[in-house]
């Protein structure tokens, strides 16, 4: 009996807990190649699915390339945004916030249109849409919602 019991308050907590993760991932932009010239972004792109949800991490040297978020016109012709727009830590990590294509160029003078640092991607919905930041109410019933079920649980295994 206390194995059904056990079965049952982890399917309990299973389908309660599971929602609250997320399934983002972080993609690193090039794997172990980085954000780097003479690399083939679409490529490497092809065949991945981004999310919104995902993150994009653009590794690199630091002073050596930057990152710059464009629209179609201005990744056709690797026209460069204002410069303080750029990301250029080195270890940029931009969130997928929206569905639909999105397009990064590297604004050193000649990476993106002559050595190819570019890349654009399309962005996916997926199959849940970004809950809205929950308030001060709900964020109280979910936590008093869990400290229930667990008190149940407990007495449960008992």
């Amino acid at each position: 009996m206390a194995t059904f019991t056990h079965i049952v308050v982890f399917a309990i907590l299973a389908v309660v807990l599971l929602p609250a993760t997320t399934m983002a991932t972080d993609y690193v932009v090039g794997d172990d190649s980085g954000w780097t010239t003479n690399y083939d972004y679409q490529a490497w792109a092809k065949d991945k699915v981004f999310y919104v949800g995902d993150k994009l991490v653009f590794k690199y040297p630091q002073n050596v390339h930057n990152v710059y978020k464009v629209n179609a016109s201005s990744f056709a012709s690797c026209t460069v945004p204002t410069p303080s727009t750029g990301l250029t830590s080195g270890n940029d990590v931009v969130p997928l916030v929206a569905p639909g294509k999105k397009w990064y160029i590297c604004g050193v003078e000649g990476h993106c249109k002559d050595l190819g640092q570019r890349l654009v991607i399309d962005v996916q919905q997926g199959w849940m849409a970004p809950a809205p930041a929950p308030s001060s109410a709900t964020v109280f019933g979910y936590k008093t919602f869990m400290a229930i079920i667990s008190v149940l649980a407990m007495i449960a295994m008992f």
